[in-house]
This record gives structure tokens, C-alpha cells and sequence, in this order.
């Protein structure tokens, strides 16, 4: 792979992963317009932890808090605001990953046209503006329970289907519920660690079976995916209660009509 290509494709993985914008929609552009082809699946294996590392470092201090009090809940019986928030990220995980481990073959082979990301780019995009235009932001990430923490969790299983974007249609659904803006935003980004773990280990099984693997490309991967989504996570958090959801969605639904134009060409 050429380092351009390699570099651009690592970028759109560290932005998309995390920003409501849709990656699948990101990732099948380049192909269209540029022809180049599938970056192979050690790649995206590599992309993904990135992303993956990115987000665990950023969030660390988090992390570490809602990891020790989740583990007294486990052995004490303790309840704090961090455990439970710990069990609701897990509970979010639950219905994507059953989901996706049944029919995630048959989504990816079937629902990964450009009709289909370009229609869920725009329809979903708007959800989210809808969502935020009506969101009154009262409730913070430790007023999740385990209702709210399902109806995330649900509307993340709509995420498997190309274009809808999973930060985008949890942000979508906290919203919805009345959380604020960063409270939305950060649930999004903590439950996307179980996801993108899970994600990566299986395609690591499959890529297992693959025996010639290019160890500097996927390094270099991996390393412009960190870059790019440590610091797209930083921004979008401290920006997303100024600006809002309105940009995203505006520039997903420009998207989604020049997907629509490539199709009616075509």
C-alpha cells in the first residue's frame, strides 16, 4: 500500500470511528472515487486498535475509576455512581455484540451498497439533528440506568448497518433521553471500547489465518489512527456543547446526495 493511501485511510478511521459522521460512508469513498482497492483485513485489524488506544489513554483516569468500583461492586457488593455507570456501558455492549456475531456476515455482504450508506447517511444524520434540536441537556453520564443503558445499547445495533454511524446513533439516543451534550458524548466514546475490542479480536481470529502480514505498514497504521483519534476525541469534547450536533448533521447529509449523485451516475 502507498503511504498516502495508507495514511488516508488511517485518518478516515481515527476521525469516523468517533465523530457521528458515518465511516463506512468514508471508507467506500476512496474506492469509488480513487479505485483503490480494500485495504485488507490485517489493515482495518490495525486501524481499529488505534482508535482503540486512542480513546482507552485519553480517558484513562476515567477508566481506571469506573474499573476499581465496578470491581468492589463485584466482590463487596458496593454501589457507587462510578459502578453503576460501569455496568451500564457493559449492558450497552450487550445487544451489537449478540447481533453482530449473527448477522454481522450478512449485513456487510448484503447492506454495503452506496444506495444503502448513501439513504442511512442522511436519514440518520437527520435523526441526530432532530435529537439535538429538541435535547434540553439535563442529566449527566451518572444519571444513565439500566432502561437508558438498553435503549443505547439497542440503538447501537443499528450501527451495523453501513452508514448509520455508531457514535452518531448512540449520541442519537442519549440525546433523546435528555442527557446533555458531553454526558452523550462521552457514553458514546466508553461504550465503543467494548465494541472496538471485541470488533478487533475477531477479526484478529480471522486474521490468523492469513500468513503473509506487512508489519511497518500495519505499525504505521495503527500509529496515524492513534494520532488522528486522540485528537479528534479531544476536540469533540470540548467543543461538542458549543457547537452541537448541527454541523455533522448538515455536512452527513451533503454526503449522503453526493453518494446519491455517484449512484444515479453509475
Amino acid at each position: 500500500m502507498e503511504l498516502l493511501n495508507l495514511i488516508l485511510l488511517a485518518a478516515i478511521q481515527g476521525l469516523t470511528e468517533f465523530l457521528p459522521v458515518s465511516s463506512s460512508a468514508h471508507l467506500i469513498l476512496p474506492s469509488i472515487l480513487l479505485g483503490w482497492k480494500d485495504q485488507g483485513l490485517a489493515f482495518d485489524v490495525s486501524v481499529h486498535l488505534g482508535s482503540l488506544a486512542a480513546v482507552i489513554i485519553y480517558f484513562y483516569s476515567d477508566l481506571k475509576h469506573l474499573t476499581i468500583n465496578w470491581l468492589h461492586s463485584l466482590k463487596d457488593g458496593e454501589s457507587s455512581p462510578e459502578s453503576r455507570l460501569a455496568w451500564c456501558i457493559i449492558l450497552s455492549t450487550i445487544p451489537a455484540s449478540l447481533v453482530g456475531l449473527a448477522l454481522g456476515s450478512l449485513i456487510e455482504l448484503h447492506l454495503r451498497t452506496i444506495l444503502v450508506i448513501a439513504i442511512t447517511t442522511i436519514i440518520f444524520g437527520l435523526a441526530l439533528g432532530y435529537a439535538d434540536y429538541k435535547n434540553v441537556g439535563s442529566k449527566d453520564i451518572y444519571k444513565f440506568t439500566w432502561k437508558s443503558a438498553l435503549f443505547v445499547g439497542f440503538a447501537q445495533v443499528l450501527a451495523l448497518i453501513p452508514g448509520t454511524s455508531r457514535s452518531g446513533i448512540t449520541i442519537t439516543a442519549a440525546l433523546l433521553l435528555g442527557f446533555e451534550r458531553t454526558a452523550a458524548a462521552k457514553f458514546s466514546f466508553f461504550i465503543a471500547i467494548p465494541i472496538i475490542f471485541l470488533s478487533g479480536a475477531y477479526k484478529g481470529v480471522q486474521l490468523s489465518m492469513e500468513l503473509a502480514v506487512n508489519w511497518l505498514e500495519l505499525s504505521l497504521g495503527a500509529l496515524f489512527s492513534f494520532a488522528i483519534a486522540y485528537v479528534c476525541i479531544h476536540l469533540f469534547i470540548n467543543l461538542v456543547s458549543k457547537i452541537g450536533m448541527m454541523p455533522f448533521v448538515i455536512y452527513r447529509v451533503i454526503l449522503g446526495i453526493i453518494l446519491l449523485i455517484i449512484v444515479a451516475n453509475t
